[in-house]
């Protein structure tokens, strides 16, 4: 398998084409500043779909993964992953959910094909060490790294940016791991108090919180910046976490797998059944799993997007205009992860849309890289949106909160404000003819605030996170400044 950029090559830049799964994993951005996709997708037929059904998550991650990573040993990738894939590790779910399952698939009206139900059900991605969903592919990056780096002989500095689960997720994967250290960027007072919490708490040597007086698009825009200035990137050997990296999406796409098998199982799961993926969407690289999962044959009827009041993504999938908020006009709500005006996967998605062609790509983005917008409704590829099974909504405050109280009180569950918000899309968008399957972002504990608002009540902890937000915070406040963050990297790599 070999990897190219959305941006290809210019004349007179590094190649960044043909490159192996390892050589991008510690890469993040390419030379060129696109993003890596393999050459082409690997195609899953019905009869090894059928093989794979009945098979542990672990060895699932292990069958789908070996479609995208073939510089790896067989057995150590194997390994990797079933070091990852534990009840051990995701077993901070709820009560009545089967950690062994990994991801578990909740029903809150089950299919009933008979009577044209095509069924309604949650997927349980957030039961790892943050209870987030960003849990799913990073404890496998975490391990992944450390054994790249130590067969490598190489150390790593890692550069991301969160808008509030992509931080913990990230640091509580690289905390001790040998050969990593983590500066992570989030936007100074813009997530909840135990998302601040589960990242600033941390006291690991190798982990480094820096809060930056803006929005999220801020955070993203200096770690682009650092990353496309290649002499400081080389000296200070700057990798990616963040979905910009492939092996974070690759590792996304393992769910979707696993989702469809659950929730076919009811129906018969035979013959090409499709289910639709309700995804709450800020960074577009959960739901860019999904579009990567259809294109490589698993039978996803629809793929439903949806934002908060940020909703950039939602317009351009209605209007075919794609025009990214200034930070001044990005909102602040109570779904603060999705609160992203630049999705920096979407270029992905549209790489694919306008049949790979890196010229428009390079093109397209240096409108947005400048401020700007682009259009493409009157290209003949929007005209081809509907191939890729997309659909979208938009959610509001007054919408997650009446989610949340109607989810409660007709099915007797908490959930988080952007699993509503995809539940409230999600929702608009089923059909008799196949289950709708929501991706849960969180557990609602992480948006005790909210909850609050909603049912009058805090939602359950799990044991030991009891009093987090307590606990001393170690972070670095500073200005929207490229300069003095790489100025705060060099001070503290020897």
């Amino acid at each position: 398998m070999r990897y190219v950029s959305t941006r290809a090559r210019p004349a007179g830049a590094a190649d960044s084409s043909n490159r192996t799964f390892s050589e991008i994993l510690l890469a993040g951005l390419a030379p060129d500043g696109g993003l890596y996709l393999p050459a082409s997708y690997p195609r899953i037929d019905q009869s090894e779909l059928a093989q794979w059904r009945d098979l542990s998550y672990a060895d699932l991650a292990s069958a789908v993964l070996a479609h995208f990573i073939d510089d790896i040993p067989l057995d150590d990738l194997r390994t990797l992953i079933h070091r990852t894939y534990t009840p051990a590790i995701y077993g901070n779910g709820r009560n009545d959910s089967a950690a062994s399952e990994i991801t578990p698939l909740r029903w809150l009206e089950p299919p009933a094909p008979g009577s044209g139900e095509g069924g309604l059900a949650i997927l349980e991605l957030s039961n790892g060490p943050t209870l987030a969903f960003k849990d799913m592919a990073m404890q496998l990056l975490g391990n992944l790294f450390e054994y790249v780096l130590t067969r490598n002989g190489e150390e790593i500095n890692i550069l991301g940016a969160t808008s509030g689960d992509t931080g913990s997720s990230a640091e509580y994967a690289m905390r001790g791991k040998q050969g990593v250290r983590v500066f992570m960027l989030s936007p100074h007072q813009r997530m909840s108090p135990f998302q601040r919490a589960q990242m600033y708490s941390l006291q690991d040597p190798n982990i480094y919180n820096i809060a930056v007086r803006g929005t999220f698009d801020d955070a993203q825009d200096i770690v682009k910046a650092v990353s496309n200035d290649h002499a400081f990137k080389t000296r200070y050997r700057i990798g990616a976490v963040n979905s910009i990296n492939w092996a974070r999406v690759a590792a996304q796409v393992i769910y979707y797998f696993k989702g469809y098998f659950a929730a076919t199982r009811e129906i018969g799961g035979s013959g090409g059944q499709q289910v639709a993926f309700a995804v709450p969407s800020g960074n577009f690289g959960n739901i860019c799993a999904g579009h990567i999962a259809r294109m490589m044959g698993l039978p996803i009827g629809r793929l439903v997007l949806a934002t908060n009041e940020n909703d950039v993504l939602d317009e351009f999938f209605r209007s075919g205009v794609y025009r990214p908020r200034a930070p001044s006009e990005t909102a602040a709500t109570s779904s603060p992860s999705m609160d992203i005006s630049k999705a920096s996967n979407f270029e992905r998605f549209v790489f694919d849309l306008v049949g790979r062609d890196p010229d428009l790509i390079r093109q397209l983005w240096s409108k947005v890289d400048a401020g700007g917008s682009f259009d493409l409704s009157s290209l003949p590829c929007f005209a081809r949106l509907p191939d890729f099974g997309f659909v979208s909504g938009r959610s509001t405050h007054a919408d997650r909160l009446a989610t949340i109280r109607r989810t409660h009180d007709r099915y007797g569950l908490v959930i988080d404000p952007h699993t509503a918000d995809g539940l409230k899309v999600g929702s608009e968008h089923r059909t008799a003819d196949m289950p709708m399957v929501v991706l849960e972002t969180a557990l609602p504990t992480k948006f005790e605030e909210t909850i609050v608002e909603a049912l009058g009540h805090r939602p359950d902890r799990p044991a030991g996170m009891e009093g987090i937000e307590t606990l001393p915070q170690r972070v670095e406040v500073m200005d929207v400044n490229v300069d003095q963050v790489q100025r705060f990297i060099a001070q503290h790599v020897p």
